[in-house]
């Protein structure tokens, strides 16, 4: 059963409204004079936008800025209505779109989980079942008796997202919230959002975390200018998502009249198939890539090589591999294809890819940066480190 209906909704603003009585009644009356014409401009935020979601699914929605993202989950959490279409949730809706909303901020943390609960429909005993639950996931206990007005941006996420997360709510939607806390408290929010799924509770999530998304989401919506751009597979989605905005240079041709010449180059992602590689493919860090060199040997040279770099955008190289090392031979003469495989190992950033061609004695080609390519995603909050190998570190106790 469909817990979230949303049928051709649109939403429209009036630019410039006025506020005040007089302007309200001036306004009033230019429209009469006009036909009903507005006197001032409009702004549609959606336009016929349609999806429907059933318990224990979830739905990503990605969309540059203004294309509409934060107006659907207001209408959705009841905040604002639509101009037109239908908008239906069944069950109880927790909204977290920005830091404290649906807090009071002269009550104390305390009493505001108390207030959340009963705005959800939740009786006191509920409340008090999964009081403790809800105290030692915010980490705010020192702080629980203090009026929130008094509590940082980051205390209060950690209370509105542990109130929104353990009241058991059917449909749980949130903007891009999670932004604001630190590392650990993300890896918490996102654990808590992945047993909500299987519990049962559908989930609408926005973020610019395109990573974190696509690890919640397995559906996503693309809006563009308040219109649905794409709907289905995240991953297809986030692809397509990146790619109409992100100039990308995987492509690249290098010559050289020596006995050998680089004739193309190319970064794709592993699981693509031939015919998505004239697309300018987007790349995420998790990626296994597949960097292939097609080079012609002109000439025959005895103890001919090859090798594959990677370059950082800062001039760190992260990859130097030759042909020879992989038991893969010698290069001989004719038209040649080399393939190199990359687990997914990078962090997100620019990379240069680089080929040289030569021998232990002479040198044909060095190319550092004959393609370039961007890897996008979550850096984790580790933006320095170049490599995300996720080594296992043993911790044992010491017999002193």
């Amino acid at each position: 059963m469909d817990v979230v209906q949303f049928d051709a909704v649109s939403k429209r603003y009036t630019i410039g409204q006025r506020l005040n009585a007089r302007e309200s009644l001036n306004a009033a009356a230019a429209r009469l004079l006009r036909g009903g014409a507005p006197v001032d401009g409009e702004l549609w935020s959606l336009r016929d936008v349609s999806f429907t979601l059933g318990s224990g699914q979830s739905l990503g929605i990605v969309g540059r800025n203004g294309a509409g993202k934060s107006t659907i989950l207001k209408i959705l959490a009841g905040i604002t209505a639509p101009t037109s279409g239908m908008s239906r949730t069944r069950g109880r809706v927790a909204a977290l779109l920005e830091v404290g909303t649906g807090f009071h901020p002269e009550l104390t943390g305390r009493e505001n989980i108390y207030l959340n609960g009963a705005i959800l429909g939740m009786s006191r005993q509920d409340i008090r079942s999964r009081f403790a639950q809800i105290v030692d996931f915010s980490g705010v206990e020192r702080f629980l008796d203090t009026p929130v007005k008094r509590y940082s941006s980051g205390m209060y996420l950690r209370l509105a997202f542990a109130v929104a997360a353990h009241l058991e709510p059917d449909v749980l939607v949130v903007d891009e919230i999670l932004a604001v806390g630190d590392a650990e408290f993300q890896r918490k929010c996102i654990g808590r959002l992945e047993e909500a799924e299987e519990e049962g509770r559908a989930l609408i999530f926005v973020s610019h975390d395109l990573e974190t998304l696509g690890t919640l989401c397995p559906r996503s919506l693309w809006l563009e200018c308040g219109a649905v751009r794409e709907l289905g597979e995240t991953p297809n989605i986030l692809r397509s998502y990146l790619a109409s905005g992100l100039p990308l240079a995987p492509r690249s041709t290098a010559s050289h009249a020596a006995v050998a010449a680089v004739r193309d180059v190319r970064v794709v992602a592993d699981q693509m198939d031939a015919d998505q590689m004239d697309a300018n493919p987007v790349l995420m860090r998790s990626d296994r890539l597949r960097i292939e060199v097609d080079l012609e040997v002109t000439d025959p040279v005895p103890g001919l090589d090859l090798a594959i770099t990677l370059t950082t955008a800062g001039g760190t190289r992260v990859l130097d591999e030759l042909v020879s090392d992989s038991g893969a031979g010698r290069l001989n003469r004719g038209a040649l294809r080399a393939t190199l495989v990359v687990p997914p190992l990078l962090n997100v950033g620019e990379f240069a890819v680089g080929v040289w061609l030569g021998t232990s004695y002479e040198e044909f080609i060095d190319e550092p940066a004959v393609a370039t390519f961007s890897l996008h995603g979550s850096d984790q909050n580790r933006p320095e480190r170049v490599l995300t190998l996720n080594l296992p570190i043993a911790v044992d106790r010491r017999d002193d």
